[in-house]
């Protein structure tokens, strides 16, 4: 009878925290999809109010300007919350004696990575609708990619570590939407304009380029602990780093000619 007890206990409570998990992994996706809503409606109103640049732009441009706006918005809590995360929190060290680091995970990491999974959908729709206003191929599959890797590593809790290192580059992302509207409220000539490409370059190099040297480093030194990944864990890994490396040499080279072509406009 004792025994029976326990086992019922312990089925209790794992099937609480099976509950529990998927409570959090729904409610931060639907908390993402709305809160990418919240910051277009808000930035529609208060761009409106105070850039009036933003009246003379087309519809089209209108949208995006606020599509922009949600990704700034993003890039900026993920990027914070990743390198909290994976670099300052305890919760991937090495010195964890709680298992395998790249299978440790967490309430906030899961939560993190569901408002991340939010967004991408929300970005992506936009894209598909608006296509190829927004972005053309490469941005299809950079999202997809993004979102299936996120996405796998939400509901399994497997590689977290390794989607925050590549959810850090979204750093580069508020740069590159200033630069945009820079470009089309008609100050490509300002300073303003100039400082912005150095410093796309040096977030770039940082972000894009630096961080996932690192994370191959990372995946070398722990491959001790990456080969009991499950088949498919690994095939992202490999497969969605190597194509988002090799995305990320093209438009460092389109950004660093770039930038040349506006130095020399202003010789």
């Amino acid at each position: 009878m004792e025994i029976s007890g326990y086992q019922t206990r312990a089925e209790l409570l794992l099937r609480n925290y099976m509950v529990s998990d998927s409570f959090i992994i729904y409610s931060s996706v639907i908390d993402g999809i709305f809160a990418c809503k919240l910051v277009y409606d808000l930035s529609q109103i208060f761009t409106s109010i105070y850039f009036k640049c933003y009246a003379k732009l087309s519809k089209s441009q209108q949208v995006e300007w606020n599509n922009r706006s949600i990704s700034t918005v993003h890039a900026i809590l993920v990027t914070t919350m990743s390198l909290y995360l994976a670099f300052w929190s305890d919760l991937f060290s090495d010195n964890q004696l709680s298992g395998l680091v790249i299978m440790q995970s967490s309430t906030v990491s899961t939560f993190v990575l569901g408002v991340s999974v939010g967004y991408f959908l929300t970005d992506l729709t936009m894209i598909l609708w608006f296509y190829p206003s927004f972005g053309g191929l490469e941005y299809l599959v950079h999202h997809l990619l993004s979102m299936i890797a996120v996405t796998y590593a939400m509901l399994t809790g497997e590689g977290q570590l390794y989607v925050f290192m590549v959810l850090v580059s979204e750093a580069t992302t508020p740069g590159i939407n200033l630069r945009w509207y820079l470009d089309v409220a008609g100050m490509k000539k300002s300073k303003a304009y100039l400082v912005n490409g150095f410093m796309m370059v040096f977030a770039w190099l940082v972000a894009r380029i630096l961080l996932f040297i690192y994370l191959f480093f990372h995946v070398y030194i722990h491959y001790d602990q990456v080969k009991h990944l499950p088949s498919f864990a690994i095939f992202l890994l490999c497969v969605v780093s190597l194509v988002l490396t090799m995305m990320n040499l093209v438009w460092f080279w389109k950004i660093v000619k770039g930038l040349k072509k506006t130095l020399a406009k202003r010789q």
